[in-house]
């Protein structure tokens, strides 16, 4: 059946406890995608005896740039189902994929394991996760010294940094919508942010590193599972990078989940060999492959793929560049309006 509001300890109690779940599954994501983008949950659920036995979160996902479709999830790497084992996980998929005859549209799970029944898997990306020592003081010892150095350069030249919560949205904000500017990508909007922290309450946190005369550098925001931290936004300012903020920022969001008794942190898609890649790497975080899924497309868009994927690409690199010289106020009135349509 359809989970309601009113289910939402029974949810959240079941994504905490099953091994596959993440912080993504909990109901604040479909939530926060209600209040601040007006796209539908559809948020199964699968019940034995009045236990749940398996979920499946949905959003009747309607852009521009896509067919429409239900998404498990938009603007993370992972959602689908989990469940209590495959009878109970195909049951949940024969119901979403009713739902979406009925509503006429497609299905996109996005996973963080394999669904043998779902087809082939539509990407190459990864998230790269980090097992966690017991404590901060174990961690840092166990990294090159190299990196050492980096992570205690900004703390002598005198940056420091703050830990928080609602506090610190604007600090945050003022940097992520600058950063991602400066990347040619729209950014979400203010009211997306302020409701995940709203809703996640004491399952998110968010820091920012300030340069000593006060100026916001680098923020970024984590969500917490019971035994993972995931961190789906970091930025920081270019004007910046010699003094090293985004490292005391991250090292910052490792030594709060090494020390609060977090076993994985789990640091985000990225593409094997890119820059991204090889930052998290650093770490000591290895890459587990992610499975991406369409189901009841209409069209296979596979035999124009290879035809158009260069322009396609140079395109989009000039959107990006265009983008880019947008002035900050131009890009953070624009960007949410197109942001809201991109599921990635």
């Amino acid at each position: 059946r359809e989970a309601t509001d009113f289910d939402q300890h029974l949810w959240d109690s079941y994504v905490l406890t099953h091994p596959e779940g993440t912080a993504y599954h909990l109901f604040a994501w479909g939530k926060a995608i209600e209040r601040a983008y007006h796209f539908q949950k559809i948020y199964l659920l699968a019940e034995n005896k009045g236990k749940i036995c398996g979920i499946f979160p949905l959003i009747d996902f309607r852009g521009f740039f896509l067919s429409k479709r239900l998404v498990s999830l938009p603007y993370c790497d992972s959602g689908g189902l989990l469940a209590d084992g495959d009878e109970v996980m195909q049951a949940l998929l024969k119901k979403a994929l009713a739902v979406a005859k009925e509503k006429d549209l497609a299905c996109s799970i996005r996973s963080a394991f394999p669904l043998p029944f779902a087809g082939e898997n539509r990407t190459d990306k990864v998230r790269m996760v980090l097992r966690l020592p017991a404590n901060a003081e174990e961690f840092l010892a166990s990294l090159k010294s190299k990196l050492r150095s980096q992570v205690k350069k900004p703390l002598r030249d005198g940056l420091t940094v703050n830990l928080g919560s609602q506090e610190l949205i604007f600090d945050f904000y003022k940097i992520f919508s600058e950063n991602m500017r400066d990347l040619g990508s729209p950014v979400h909007g203010l009211q997306w942010i302020k409701e995940i922290i709203e809703l996640y309450n004491t399952r998110v946190r968010v820091a920012v590193v300030y340069m000593p005369d006060g100026t916001p550098a680098a923020a970024g925001i984590i969500l917490l599972h019971t035994e993972t931290a995931v961190i789906p936004w970091a930025s920081s300012l270019r004007r910046y990078n010699r003094w090293n903020p985004n490292m005391l920022l991250y090292w910052t969001f490792l030594q709060f989940s090494a020390d609060n008794g977090y076993k994985l942190f789990d640091f985000g898609r990225s593409t094997p060999g890119e820059g991204t890649w090889r930052f998290k790497e650093q770490w000591g975080a290895l890459p587990q492959k992610l499975f991406w899924y369409e189901l009841n497309e209409k069209k296979n868009p596979s035999s124009k793929k290879h035809k158009t994927s260069r322009g396609f690409s140079h395109n989009r690199q000039l959107i990006a560049f265009l983008w880019s010289k947008l002035p900050v106020k131009g890009a953070n009135w624009l960007g949410p309006r197109i942001r809201k349509y991109i599921p990635l």
